[in-house]
This record gives structure tokens, sequence and C-alpha cells, in this order.
């Protein structure tokens, strides 16, 4: 419709469902803006187009008398009760992601009108400005790789990219199947089958390298159904704490294993070992080995891995590997020569 119109017919539908009896043609002729200074004939003509309008979009114009006397004296309203959505209701779940998504959103065309919604949402007391869990996720902005994976997502195709692991600097080339798209903890994943290990995985989008390639014909990719995207993330989160390391820490050195940790009692160690002098026992929870290794490892002569064996190995190794690098014949030479 175009811009009169539209203003036209919206003042139509304000002033017939504002009444509160029913208003004769003169009266909204007077009242509506865009009828005054019509003839007789052009008004009509535009009010009987104006009135079938509004009912072929759903909007029931109820004709009535308030007249007992004068019966042909015809009037026309909107009945609030057919006509006005019934209240609304959010969960806290549901508010939390109507806020979530208005304020991934904003990055969007769409921006001005979720803005718009929100504060209608937030004015009818249904989202509230200052709950946690409504804390906006990383800009899509800042990663890179979340258009072109939304992109397979929509697609249902199979996705490359060179994925760096958690707690190091090497990486994997991965194939990916895409079930997902998911907001965790303040980050973006990825949760879908892991063609080469034939498994469900999760992928941190900051730490894809490059950006993702889509493989195969569109609707290749088959999501599994019911999916819970949020319940996998809880399952598969990285470094999610399922295992206990018995550590021997320097008294007030590395202090985010203490403070993850709780002091427990030394234990006997094999041969008769005894820890050091100065040092206090913790069991710390973690999750990925080769992560943990690498925060042990950055805490040098500090930490000591009383148990498990194999995550006191990792550690030895990680030490080992510094100190061979740091032997001269393993120094860089000067100007970069090889």
């Amino acid at each position: 419709m175009a811009p009169r119109k539209s203003e036209r017919i919206l003042n139509l539908t304000i002033c017939l469902l504002s009444a509160r009896r029913f208003l004769t043609r003169e009266q909204i002729r007077g009242a509506v803006e865009g009828y005054a200074g019509l003839s007789d004939i052009a008004f009509e003509r535009m009010f009987e187009r104006d009135k079938e309008e509004l009912r072929e979009l759903g909007v029931p114009v109820e004709t009535g008398t308030e007249s007992t006397y004068f019966g042909d004296e015809l009037g026309y309203r909107i009945p609030r009760g057919d006509f006005e959505l019934p209240p609304i209701g959010f969960t806290a779940d549901e508010a939390a992601v109507v806020s979530m998504a208005g304020r991934v959103w904003q990055e969007a065309n769409l921006a001005e009108s979720t803005q718009l919604a929100l504060a209608k949402l937030r004015a009818a007391g249904l989202v509230s400005p200052d709950r946690t869990e409504l804390l906006a996720p990383t800009s899509t902005a800042r990663v890179a790789a979340f258009e072109p994976l939304w992109q397979a997502l929509v697609a249902g195709r199979r996705v490359r990219f060179d994925y760096r692991r958690a707690g190091g600097e090497q990486s994997a080339r991965r194939l990916v199947e895409p079930w997902g798209i998911v907001s965790h903890k303040g980050n973006w994943y990825l949760i879908g089958l892991d063609v080469d290990r034939a498994d469900t995985r999760m992928f941190k989008l900051a730490r894809i390298l490059d950006e993702p390639v889509a493989e195969g014909p569109d609707g290749a990719v088959r999501v599994p159904e019911p999916l819970d995207l949020r319940a996998l993330a809880e399952r598969l989160e990285p470094g999610r704490p399922d295992r206990r390391a018995l550590l021997a820490i320097r008294a007030g050195r590395a202090p985010a294993l203490r403070r993850r940790g709780e002091p427990v009692e030394t234990p006997r160690l094999p041969g008769g070992g005894r820890v050091p002098g100065g040092f206090e026992t913790y069991a710390v929870g973690f999750g990925a080995l080769d992560v943990m290794a690498t925060e042990i490892a950055g805490s040098g002569s500090d930490v000591i891995v009383l148990d498990p064996p194999e995550l006191r190995a990792l550690v030895r190794r990680q030490l080992a590997a510094v100190v061979e690098s740091l032997r001269p014949e393993n120094a860089p030479v000067p100007g970069g020569a090889s």
C-alpha cells in the first residue's frame, strides 16, 4: 500500500477500535484523516474500499446501530474482544531466547525492529533487563566463521575447516556435518558429526583458523531428531571437569589451580618418597588431559603431579621439550638462516 493509503487505513482501524459505540459514516468521515475534503461520492467509494480491505486482512469490522428508532442509520466499529491478541506470556528460558535473538540481530538489518520488540517486552515486564542469563553472547561480527557455517547449516551441507585444539597451537583439518550453532557461556559453538572421527563433537568458532568451506550437495546432512543443542553443549563442553588430579603446590604459588582445587591430606607416595617442604596438596578437577598438562607445565617447579600417572608423564614430556628447545644447538641462528 502507498504511504498515504497505509496511514489512512491505520487511522481508520484506530478510530473503529477506539469507539465504544457504532460510528456513523459522517462521524468516521470527520474523525479519520484522509477523508476530509472529499466529495460525497469519492468518500463513499474510498470508505467502502478501505472497509473491505480491512476485512480481507482479517480485521472484524462490525456493522450495527445504536438507535432504536432509526435502524436504517448504520454504524461501524471493531469489537476489541474479536480483534486483540490474547495475553502473551514467556517462561524465563523463552524470554532469554527472545532477548538473545534480538541482541544477535542487532548486527543485521533487523536491528531497529528487534530493539523495538525488546523494548515492548521489557515494558510489559516479560524480559528483565538485568538477568544474567540474558547476557549477549560473543558478537557474530567478531567470529568470521559464523556466516559460512550458518549458510552450510541452512543448506544442509558438510563443512571443512582447520581447527586449533584447546591449550595448544596444533591444528587439524576437520570435516563436519553441522547440526546446529549454539551460544554457550558467552561463546559460539558448532555442534555436529565429526566425519573422520565418527563421533559427535563441539567446536568453538573462535578456534576455527580459516573460512569454513561447504562441500557436497544441498540437503545431504541429516540432523538427528529430536535434537537438544543446549543439552549436547553441556555434555560436550570442552574441559568439563570429569577427572581429578592430585597436585602438590608450593605455598603461595599457582593461584588458579589452588582456587579450583580442594585442600586434602598428602598421601603416602610409592617407594617411600615424600613431598618437599613448603608444598600443600590439592585435589583439582580437570577435563582435557593436554589442557591440564599445559597449565601445570606453565607453573614449572611450583607444581608436582602426584596422580594420575598419565598426567604426570605428559607434564614431564612438555617440560622436557622446553628444556630441549633451550639447548645452545637448538637456538635460532641470527638472521633467520637455517
